[in-house]
């Protein structure tokens, strides 16, 4: 089971605020220990919105929208993307996870588990994918 870590923007991540040393020291060892149990697949921070751009699609048509995003609190800055082999070992990583803007800041994480290719209803469309995701390792 792959779960994603999304940790929520403030208006300090925002506004392109580097987080303290002592943070990313804590944010390592996380990140280090998550890898020694071997459920780490991937991590990293996002510039802010004002550096990205959002596609909105409606009625065919495709339209770029240049950020920044005005709803901090729907952004995400960052993320970490676990493989364990349940819920609740999720959970137990998750509680673990450092404040994200330090211990006095207010901050925000949310957990959200990936489909699996066995969610889905069997195809040649699905067959695609697999082969697709298989090529790629």
């Amino acid at each position: 089971m792959r779960f994603m870590i999304l940790v929520k923007a403030t208006a300090a991540s925002e506004a392109g605020e580097m987080p303290e040393a002592s943070l990313i020291a804590a944010m390592g060892t996380y990140h280090e220990e998550l890898a020694k149990a071997g459920v780490l697949l991937d991590a990293t921070g996002l510039q802010p919105s004002s550096k990205g751009w959002r596609i909105h699609y409606s009625g065919g048509k495709r339209t770029v929208v240049d950020g920044p995003f005005t709803e901090t609190k729907e952004l995400i800055a960052g993320y970490t993307l676990i493989q364990v082999r349940s819920r609740e070992e999720a959970m137990e990583w998750a509680r673990r996870f450092p404040a994200p803007f330090g211990e006095q800041a207010d901050g925000e994480i949310e957990m959200r588990q990936l489909f699996e290719f066995d969610d889905f209803e069997p195809g040649p469309e699905l067959d695609r994918l697999r082969d697709l995701d298989a090529s790629r390792r």
